[in-house]
């Protein structure tokens, strides 16, 4: 987009209001892709914080080829990703201890609703394998092109394509089968 280049070239260029709209306009979409990826809210805060620490203290060197959200989005899922084998090499973690994140709604019954289904999800995609929620996160998510996902995973569009499909096709079985009980 025109004004993410705006943006990233007075922020390059000094101007810290132009750092504070970049946040603004992107920081909950990156919360929801971490949270997303996570499943945890606390580690996705920190993660977020951490991405916009280190992006507003690279602005000299700074190079943003393509599209700003995805770059984010990228720094984000990286981060996730070094979190998640920094934890693996320290404990097993539990899918079970997930927290949801909490909706915007005013009426309780419909927070409770939601926040039950959201809940649902969000244990669904725990579930999938790591690349496929990945995948799957990062398509609807994250807005990412199934070419950028492939780019970061470094794998092909169609392992990308199909690890898509399969994990949409598994969590609709998820689901499924946690709605007829």
């Amino acid at each position: 987009m025109i004004e993410d280049k705006l943006l990233v070239w007075k922020f390059k260029n000094g101007n810290n209001d132009a750092l504070c709209r970049i946040y603004e306009k992107y920081k909950d979409n990156l919360l929801r892709l971490a949270t997303a990826l996570l499943n945890e809210t606390a580690a996705s805060e920190d993660i977020v914080h951490d991405v916009f620490v280190s992006f507003a203290q690279s602005a000299e060197k700074l190079k943003v080829s393509g599209n700003l959200k995805s770059y984010l989005a990228t720094c984000v899922v990286n981060r996730v990703r070094n979190r998640n084998r920094s934890r693996q090499r320290q404990t097993t973690t539990k899918l079970n201890e997930a927290e949801s994140v909490v909706s915007n709604t005013n009426r309780p019954e419909q927070w409770i609703v939601e926040n039950e289904q959201l809940k649902q999800l969000n244990n669904a995609l725990a579930q999938l394998p790591y690349e496929q929620r990945e995948a799957i996160i990062l398509h609807l998510q994250g807005g990412m092109k199934f070419w950028e996902i492939a780019e970061l995973q470094d794998v092909s569009i169609s392992t990308i394509q199909s690890r898509y499909r399969y994990g949409l096709d598994k969590l609709r079985s998820i689901l499924d089968k946690e709605a007829k009980l």
